[in-house]
């Protein structure tokens, strides 16, 4: 039996639905996105232009400054463009294919975060191993499994909406076409499919963050053998990878785990991981990280002695 779907476009609620609320957030998120842009192309440039890409630490930060820039732009231009325009319409095709790679480049990040713990984990625990473990030919594998997980999860979770008959209501109670808003337009039970959701994103999500925390209490265990100033060096590179698993994590959890149907602030706490977190990712890793601070002044000046000349 066909699919029925005669639903051809969505209708964005948005996040309030205010007129000067709206205008008032237009350019908060313009100033938001333009931060993230700067920060991360920042960020960028100083590892690809410097002896820190050598460092698989800094190998998977540029990584993760591309996936905040890419998984940002596939959200943020266009809740801008909605908070100014009169009608918030998206295509069904569009709203599939933002669905599809907003979750590629969300998977894409969680695995790389949970890469840059392991690669921590190393680095404190096996000293004497690390650069032959966590060599270039290792990192390039572990960034090409990270961007196959995260197909497999955004696929399935595609294959499994497109499978989906809207027939009826086409107003998303979102800013963006996400999963667990999409469900709630469905024309039949989804008492089984939002369970699918929930094994595929809440409790992946949940099981790696799980893993995050247990890989960081047995760091915070070894450091106990490290000289003073060794446990200093590794804890402000750790603090800063703990900070931006929380403020990522905490919030994708709540959102993921609970019931498509339940009543909750899913578009309000997702502001935290499509916009705050790729904002303050750049902030986190360079105010507590002494030889990022330095090597950005140092390629910033060559690159302003170059543009002089």
């Amino acid at each position: 039996m066909e699919t029925q779907n005669n639903v051809t476009e969505f209708v964005f609620i948005g996040l309030w639905g205010n007129k000067k609320i709206d205008l008032l957030f237009f350019f908060l998120f313009l100033f938001c996105y333009l931060a993230v842009l700067m920060g991360n192309f920042i960020i960028l440039l100083t590892i690809t232009c410097s002896h820190l890409m050598q460092q698989p630490m800094y190998y998977f930060l540029r990584h993760l400054s591309l996936m905040d820039v890419s998984y940002t732009s596939t959200v943020i231009p266009r809740l801008i463009r909605d908070l100014a325009a009169a009608r918030r319409n998206i295509s069904y095709n569009n709203c599939m294919t933002q669905l599809f790679a907003a979750h590629l480049l969300a998977g894409v990040e969680i695995f790389i975060l949970m890469f840059m713990a392991f690669d921590r984990y190393i680095a404190i625990v096996k000293p004497l191993h690390y650069m032959v473990i966590m060599n270039r030919q290792r990192c390039d594998m572990l960034m090409v499994l990270a961007w196959a997980l995260g197909f497999w999860h955004s696929i399935a979770l595609l294959l499994m909406v497109l499978k989906l008959p809207f027939c009826g209501p086409n107003q998303i109670d979102h800013y963006l076409c996400d999963v667990k808003p999409l469900l709630k337009l469905v024309c039949k039970d989804i008492h089984v499919v939002s369970i699918l959701v929930i094994a595929n994103s809440g409790m992946v999500v949940v099981v790696i963050f799980l893993i995050l925390v247990a890989s960081y209490i047995v760091i915070l265990y070894n450091l106990r053998t490290h000289s003073s100033a060794g446990r200093k060096k590794a804890l402000s590179t750790c603090s800063s990878h703990i900070t931006i698993v929380v403020l990522f994590f905490v919030p994708y959890i709540y959102t993921y785990v609970l019931p498509a149907g339940s009543k909750n602030k899913d578009k309000d706490i997702s502001v935290f991981y499509t916009v705050i977190a790729p904002m303050l990712n750049p902030l986190i890793y360079t105010l507590r990280n002494t030889e990022m601070k330095i090597t950005i002044r140092k390629v910033w000046t060559k690159v302003a002695h170059s543009g002089l000349k």
